[in-house]
């Protein structure tokens, strides 16, 4: 049986920060929720380039077990939201190099900057692979809110892929950069939004299966407390948790 949602998420955080609310709902109802994360594939052998090394500091995480333990961040977020996780195992930007074995992406300003001609390849190969998912009875991308370059290729990527979906909104660069949201829709007469309201409850489920990162909230958020104003304050300004469709596809029933 198809999924009743599948969430496609860059990171080993990016669908349950941003989807938690909507993952939750579909689950508690009886639905099967999906997400699948995209760039988990493990940290390269030897000596990392010095931006990916200073990460792994910030996220406090050993040498040769940053994908392991952020995985295992995931598999505990998604139980607690009584969700499936999988992973596809393509390596982020940060651990990508160039045929000469140099990092891609050497910054923050790289990072989220355009993605360099190397990667080109990566929206076919990943559109290909969402053609191939089952038919679920939603499919969510993200809208690249921010800017980061994965954010930015598996967009692409599904909007290339021929499935019909709706994208979330990025939390936190929702929260962080005040016109990201914008730019990513570019034109906003052409979306159509939907909201889903999140009740204290609803809320308090999203923020307690984001705390399952360990390694990542205290740099995101520095402290538990931070972490839930941030999502009351999103909540408050987009009305819930929204999502975004293309006008030309709106008009399919909402699930």
């Amino acid at each position: 049986m198809a999924p009743d949602l599948v969430v496609l998420s860059p990171h080993l955080d990016d669908a349950v920060l941003s989807c938690g609310g909507r993952i939750a709902t579909t689950t508690a109802a009886g639905g099967e929720a999906v997400v699948i994360t995209v760039f988990t594939a493990e940290e390269p052998p030897g000596s990392l380039n010095p931006f990916a090394a200073e990460l792994r500091r910030r996220w406090k995480l050993p040498a040769g077990e940053v994908m392991a333990r952020r995985k295992s961040e995931d598999l505990e977020a998604c139980r607690r939201l009584g969700a499936e996780a999988r992973h596809w195992e393509v390596p982020e930007a940060l651990y990508r190099v160039d045929a000469g074995g140099a990092p891609l992406y050497r910054d923050v300003a790289e990072l989220y900057g355009t993605p360099v001609p190397a990667d080109a390849g990566l929206v076919g190969e990943l559109a290909a692979r969402i053609a191939t998912l089952s038919d679920a009875g939603r499919l969510l991308a993200p809208l690249a809110v921010g800017g980061h370059v994965d954010h930015r290729l598996l967009r692409a990527a599904a909007e290339a892929s021929g499935r019909a979906m709706a994208f979330y909104e990025d939390f936190p660069y929702t929260e962080w950069k005040w016109l990201a949201l914008a730019r990513a829709l570019g034109r906003a007469s052409d979306w159509e939004p939907e909201v889903l309201a999140l009740e204290p409850a609803l809320l308090e489920r999203r923020a307690q299966a984001i705390e399952a990162y360990l390694s990542q909230v205290p740099s995101l958020f520095r402290t538990a407390g931070r972490l839930r104003r941030q999502l009351r304050r999103a909540a408050r300004r987009a009305g819930g948790e929204r999502v975004w469709r293309r006008r030309s596809t709106a008009a399919e029933p909402a699930r």
